[in-house]
């Protein structure tokens, strides 16, 4: 069957294409910011920021479980597979867009008020801090699960192909793979989080302003071809 010709070159590419997108950096920066303004010590700004980065691993895997789950168990996962194709080269050329004019017309990101509702409950969870800072950890971890669902329109797509693909063959193929694309879709929050804790965080939003678009383009060179390879395994396939 097609999803068992997956390779994990593929799971590791997408997994990558989708963590270096700028929605991510960019969130992580602004939850970065707040982190360190509501725990005075690095240690509790660490312990926050791995707490977020394990929420958002399990959400996202979570999500990635039931969605497979559903597709497969109603009898869905051609129609599901034929639709991500295609999203997925379309999500691909909307991204390459964005290298050459970066914020111009229609852009992969936030469902919208997300970012604004955000800023609200990151507002809220500061004076929740200062009331009752037992609470913070707690709140700091349904921040995560809130991010990953109004991130999913601006990172979705290279999960939903890998989705897609795994939907085609044997669900206990899924598994591990989908363990592995989850670590590798954390691993930059981690990188992240661990520059903030050394002192070496503060250039970060520069970083990511000035490769933006290059990440833009990489992300959506790799969807061009996740997408033209989904098609193309079923064409051969036939």
């Amino acid at each position: 069957m097609i999803g068992e010709n997956i390779t994990l070159g593929v799971i590791v590419g997408a997994a990558l294409a989708d963590s270096i997108n700028p929605c991510v950096f960019g969130v992580l920066i602004f939850l970065l910011a707040f982190l360190t303004r509501i725990y005075k010590k690095r240690n509790q700004m660490l312990l926050g920021g791995l707490l977020y980065s394990a929420v958002v691993y399990v959400t996202y895997l979570a999500l990635g479980f039931g969605i497979l789950r559903v597709t497969v168990s109603i009898g869905v996962s051609n129609f599901f597979y034929w639709i991500v194709a295609i999203v997925t080269i379309i999500a691909g050329l909307f991204e390459i867009k964005d290298y050459f004019w970066y914020g111009k017309g229609f852009s992969l990101q936030m469902l919208p008020g997300g970012a604004k509702r955000l800023k609200l409950y990151v507002a809220k969870i500061e004076e929740y801090q200062k009331k009752y800072p037992s609470s913070s950890l707690l709140l700091v971890g349904l921040l995560g699960i809130f991010v990953v669902m109004v991130e999913l329109p601006c990172t979705g797509a290279p999960y939903f192909a890998v989705l897609a693909l795994l939907g085609k063959g044997e669900y206990s193929i899924a598994v591990p793979y989908l363990l592995i694309y989850n670590f590798i879709f954390i691993l930059p929050l981690l990188v992240v989080i661990t520059l903030a804790y050394i002192g070496k965080g503060d250039n970060l939003e520069v970083w990511r302003k000035k490769h933006r678009g290059l990440m833009r383009l990489g992300t959506g060179l790799f969807l061009l071809s996740l997408g033209g390879y989904m098609i193309y395994s079923v064409v051969s396939f036939l």
